[in-house]
C-alpha cells in the first residue's frame, strides 16, 4: 500500500496537484495491517496526518475490514466511496457494514481468487483510485508506474501496467464519483493550563541514568505473561546456563548450587527454558499464578 500511494500521489502531481503521500505503520511484525494516505488539492496542502473525513478509501485485503487495529473504516461516512479487493457483491458488503454509501469491489465477483493472479493489486489499486476520482489521464497514470516501479524486471513492470490499465478501465463507468473533500472546522482553540509540579530534591528529581542499582527500581517482571518455573527436582544444577543465558540476569544461584528466578524483574522471554539440557523448567501462564509474587519467591 506504501507503493500504491506513491504511485497515486505521483499521477496527482504530473497533473499539476499539490500533493502528500505517507504509508502509516502499525506493529513493527510480519503480518501487520499496514495503511497510506493520499491528500491532493490545486492549493496549497496545511493539513497534515491522517484524514479524518476520507472521500475514497480502498482495501487491499477484505479480511482487514471487520479487524479494529487495522482501522479500515475510520472516518467513512455517507460521502466516502468505499473499494473493497473481494469476490462479493459490493451489495453483500453494503448490509454487512450497514453503510449508505457507494461501495465497490475490485475485481468484479467472477474474477480468479488465486493469490498470486494479485500480486500486482497495489497497481491496481492506486489506478483505480486514478479513474474514480476522475482527474488523471491514463497518460499520468502510466508515467507515475514507470517512475515508482522503475527497479522491477520488465515481465513484472508489463504484469503491473497491464494490471492497471484493466483497473482503471473497469472503473470507467464510475469515474469522478470521488469529490473533493469538505475543509472540517477546527473549533475553538484554547492553550492548555499549566500544572505547577512541586520542586523537589536533586536526589530525588534530577535524571541519574548512570547511578548503580536503578534498574532495581523497575518492576519489569509486571510485563511477563507466562513464568519459568524451575522443577528444583529435576534440576542439575548445571547453573551457569540459565543465569548466564538470562539477558536480564534475573536467575541467581543459591548456596546449594540452585538457581532462583527473581520473578519481580523477570520478563519471560524463556530464554532459559530454551537453553535448559535437562528441560527442568517449565512455562505456566502468568493468569494462573497468585498476583502476591515477589521477588524470588512466590507467597
Amino acid at each position: 500500500m506504501k507503493t500504491a500511494s506513491r504511485i497515486l500521489g505521483t499521477a496527482f502531481f504530473l497533473e499539476g496537484f499539490e500533493v502528500q503521500d505517507a504509508p502509516r505503520y502499525g506493529a513493527e511484525r510480519r503480518g501487520a495491517p499496514i495503511s497510506a494516505y493520499v491528500r491532493a488539492s490545486h492549493q496549497e496542502i496545511k493539513e497534515r496526518g491522517i484524514i479524518r473525513d476520507p472521500g475514497l478509501v480502498i482495501v487491499a485485503d477484505e479480511t482487514l475490514v471487520p479487524m479494529p487495529a487495522a482501522c479500515v473504516m475510520q472516518g467513512v461516512g455517507a460521502q466516502t466511496l468505499l473499494l473493497i479487493h473481494s469476490l462479493e457483491n459490493p451489495q453483500v458488503w453494503r448490509d454487512r457494514l450497514n453503510l449508505q454509501g457507494t461501495v465497490l469491489t475490485l475485481p468484479s465477483a467472477g474474477e480468479t481468487a488465486d493469490p498470486m493472479a494479485w500480486r500486482c493489486i497495489g497497481a491496481a489499486c492506486a489506478a483505480a483510485a486514478a479513474r474514480l476520482v476522475g482527474v488523471i489521464s491514463r497518460d499520468s497514470l502510466g508515467s507515475a508506474l514507470e517512475q515508482e516501479l522503475a527497479g522491477l524486471k520488465a515481465a513484472l513492470m508489463e504484469e503491473n501496467l497491464g494490471r492497471a490499465h484493466w483497473a482503471y478501465d473497469l472503473m470507467e463507468p464510475e469515474q469522478g464519483r470521488v469529490v473533493s473533500g469538505r475543509l472540517l472546522p477546527t473549533g475553538p482553540f484554547s492553550s492548555p493550563e499549566w500544572v505547577d509540579l512541586q520542586y523537589e530534591e536533586a536526589r530525588v528529581s534530577a535524571p541519574a541514568i548512570h547511578a548503580a542499582m536503578t534498574s532495581e527500581q523497575v518492576q519489569t517482571g509486571l510485563w511477563r505473561t507466562r513464568r519459568p518455573v524451575i522443577d528444583s527436582g529435576h534440576c542439575k544444577r548445571c547453573w551457569w546456563l540459565c543465569s548466564t543465558y538470562c539477558p536480564d540476569g534475573a536467575i541467581k544461584v543459591d548456596e546449594a548450587g540452585l538457581p532462583e528466578i527473581d520473578y519481580a524483574h523477570c520478563k519471560g522471554c524463556m530464554v532459559c527454558v530454551a537453553q535448559c539440557p535437562n528441560h527442568a523448567i517449565e512455562v505456566i501462564p502468568e493468569r494462573s499464578v497468585s498476583r502476591t509474587a515477589v521477588a524470588g519467591k512466590d507467597s
